[in-house]
Formats: C-alpha cells, sequence, structure tokens
C-alpha cells in the first residue's frame, strides 16, 4: 500500500496511507502510571495485552448486542493503538474526557470489568444506575467522568476542569478525547481557544479515523491536517500515525509533559474504524471495501505483535495466549452480570432531591401501577407510602 510520510512538529516522522488520503480528499490491571518503571519488554507486553482486551470486549459486545442481549455497542476495532497508546501516559491521579470509543482506556487504568459490563447491560450492578445508554461508560475511581452521545460536549468540560485543577494548584492533567467528526463541533473550537487563552493543564487527543458516522474525513475540513487547527488556537500540533502504538505513547508523553508546563497541545493520531460507527451503522452504505481492506493490512495489533516478536520481548504464541486468558475473563464476567437483577424502577426518581417527594412519589405509584400490570416491574420496585 503506498504511504506518504510528513514531519511532525516532534520531529516524528507521521505516516498516512493512501486510503487514508484518499478518505480524507480486563484485562491487566497495571496502571498507565507505571509505564515508567517497566523495562521495554514489559511494557510491549502490557501495551499488546491492553491493545487486545480491546478487541476481545469488542468482539464480545458486538455479538451480545446482535443476540438482542445488550442495546447497543461501539466498537473501536482498528483504534487499539491510538487509545491505549494515548492514555498510557497519563498518571492515576489525571483525568481522561471520553468520546464513544475510549473505554478500554478506562479499563486499562483499573476501571474494573464488572464495571464495563455491568454498564452495558443497564444492570443494578450499572454504577450509571441505568440512566445512560450502554456503552456510555463512567468510574469515579479512576477519573473517568461520563460521557453524551452529544459530540464534543466533553471537550469544553474538560478544560472546565482543567482550569478548576490549575486554579486550584492541582498537579493533575487533563486528556480530552473526540473524533475527527468532534472538530466540527461548536465544543472542539470553544475548548481550544478557551484552554489557549488559560493554558490549562491538558491536551486534547483527536483520533481520525477516516469517518464521522458516514461522513468523510475530507470533508470536515479544508486544512491539511487536523493537526494545522491548533496554530489558530496558540497550541502546537502533532499529527502522528495512530496505528504506531510507540509513536502514540512517544507523542503522548511529549504532550503531557507540556500539559504539566500549563502548555495545552492537539494531538491528532490518523488510524481508521474498522467496523461501523455503532451497531446500529452499517458502512457498506458509504465507504468502499477496498479502503477497508487497505487499512486491514496495517491493523495496530498485527504491526506491535511482528515489532515484539522481531525485538524478541514475546514469542509466536503469545498473543493467543493472552487472548484466551482475556476472552475467559470477559466471558465469566459476562455471565456473572446477566445473572443479575435489574435495575430497580425506583431509581427512576431517586437521587433528584434528598428525599423523593410527595409528587414524585405520586408519580411514580401510578407508573408502577401500569408496570405491574404489563409485568414489566420486578421485587422491590412497589410503591411510595403516600
Amino acid at each position: 500500500m503506498a504511504k506518504a510520510t510528513t514531519k511532525t512538529k516532534a520531529g516524528r516522522v507521521a505516516t498516512k496511507s493512501a486510503a487514508h488520503s484518499a478518505s480524507k480528499a480486563a484485562p491487566a490491571k497495571q496502571p498507565a502510571a507505571a509505564s515508567a518503571r517497566l523495562s521495554k519488554a514489559e511494557e510491549g507486553k502490557a501495551l499488546l495485552r491492553h491493545m487486545l482486551a480491546i478487541r476481545v470486549l469488542d468482539e464480545r459486545m458486538l455479538k451480545l448486542q446482535r443476540a438482542g442481549r445488550v442495546g447497543f455497542a461501539g466498537s473501536a476495532t482498528g483504534l487499539e493503538a491510538s487509545i491505549i497508546g494515548s492514555a498510557w501516559a497519563l498518571r492515576p491521579k489525571d483525568w481522561l474526557w471520553s468520546g464513544l470509543r475510549e473505554g478500554g482506556a478506562a479499563v486499562m487504568r483499573g476501571m474494573p470489568l464488572a464495571d464495563y459490563i455491568a454498564q452495558m447491560y443497564c444492570n443494578s450492578n450499572d454504577t450509571a444506575k441505568g440512566r445512560q445508554m450502554c456503552n456510555h461508560f463512567q468510574h469515579k475511581g479512576t477519573n473517568y467522568p461520563s460521557w453524551s452521545s452529544v459530540i464534543g460536549t466533553q471537550i469544553v468540560h474538560g478544560v472546565g476542569a482543567a482550569y478548576a485543577a490549575k486554579s486550584r494548584g492541582l498537579d493533575e492533567v487533563h486528556a480530552i478525547y473526540g473524533g475527527d467528526g468532534s472538530t466540527s463541533s461548536s465544543g472542539f473550537h470553544s475548548g481550544l481557544n478557551f484552554a489557549g487563552v488559560w493554558r490549562v493543564p491538558c491536551y486534547f487527543v483527536v483520533i481520525d479515523n477516516g469517518w464521522a458516522i458516514s461522513v468523510c474525513s475530507r470533508n470536515q475540513t479544508a486544512a491539511k491536517s487536523y493537526a494545522d487547527k491548533a496554530a489558530a488556537y496558540g497550541m502546537p500540533g502533532f499529527e502522528v500515525d495512530g496505528n504506531d502504538v510507540d509513536a502514540v505513547v512517544a507523542a503522548a508523553r511529549r504532550s503531557h509533559e507540556l500539559a504539566r508546563k500549563h502548555q495545552p497541545s492537539l494531538l491528532v493520531l490518523t488510524s481508521y474504524r474498522m467496523m461501523g460507527h455503532s451497531s446500529s451503522d452499517d458502512p457498506t452504505k458509504y465507504r468502499d471495501e477496498k479502503e477497508v481492506a487497505a487499512w486491514r493490512r496495517r491493523d495496530p495489533i498485527d504491526l506491535f505483535e511482528k515489532r515484539l516478536v522481531a525485538a524478541k520481548a514475546i514469542d509466536k504464541k503469545h498473543r493467543a495466549k493472552v487472548q484466551l486468558e482475556l476472552e475467559a475473563l470477559v466471558d465469566e464476567e459476562i455471565h456473572r452480570q446477566e445473572q443479575a437483577p435489574k435495575m430497580a424502577l425506583k431509581t427512576l426518581v431517586e437521587d433528584v432531591y434528598a428525599e423523593v417527594p410527595r409528587h414524585l412519589r405520586k408519580q411514580y405509584n401510578a407508573f408502577i401501577e401500569v408496570a405491574e400490570r404489563l409485568g414489566h416491574a420486578t421485587p422491590g420496585d412497589g410503591a411510595f407510602p403516600l
């Protein structure tokens, strides 16, 4: 496949495939913050495991959705190096502001697999209490706020939180994510503008996966690179091959270092979404299979595995062994979460007030009467005393 190379501002060679140019024309409990203490071989094994964890979760969740056991799944297949590599530089006290596909980074940073899968089922173990549609994760323990399906809103939220951290004198870095489609949102421009003016401790990660649902990258901007947009907001911009996890890690560490000095930056990772935008999408309606096949030959996990084997960090059987371990862990947790009861219907009116007021109790009681009649209620969903 033909490739074109350009120098990033960091001096790193960024590689773009011709296919992407055309589209523009659980896992292990090792926290990312410990990466600095790992040997090169150990770091490589950990990165590979986390990337494989995303692939395994994707495959399982999509099958569950197709079987009608969960309602929605947003695949990150093909983007594993971008997601894991860009979050690898974060310390436990740092924050990750997510878009649709960064749930695997939260698992890498310590979100329990149980929390991830419970949220997919929206069952009684779901920490969002079923108030978010599935695939909309959050985890307080790893500073991973809940995200919204509204494109780009997390960007301004992340900048505001970074400004608060700076005002309070906290040593925090906020990594703020979005796809190429988010660059067309008002949140992107407002967020980068204020980050540049206020010089907050954050870096922005745009994962350019070729398509914003059915809108190709070339129809999102006339700029040669999304990284060019950084100059308008007084910050450096870097474009990196998002399928090269080593290049992504190096770039993320640079952006993290800049953020600690209150210099925001824009990190653009050029990659490709191999599956549909979500389980509701049919990408064959808007993109050429030849383009997909070209990117399939640049699968980030395959590329990294070959690099580790060549360096004798792993043998040729290592990937299959790790994948089997991950599949067993994920399958065990799926079975556990499928046995969990549904979220109690009473949670619909809890947490709005310190105590559920009379008018909400009356509304809920009228609702539960209908739910019981239709057979939708479960034990514990009974009426409030009035």
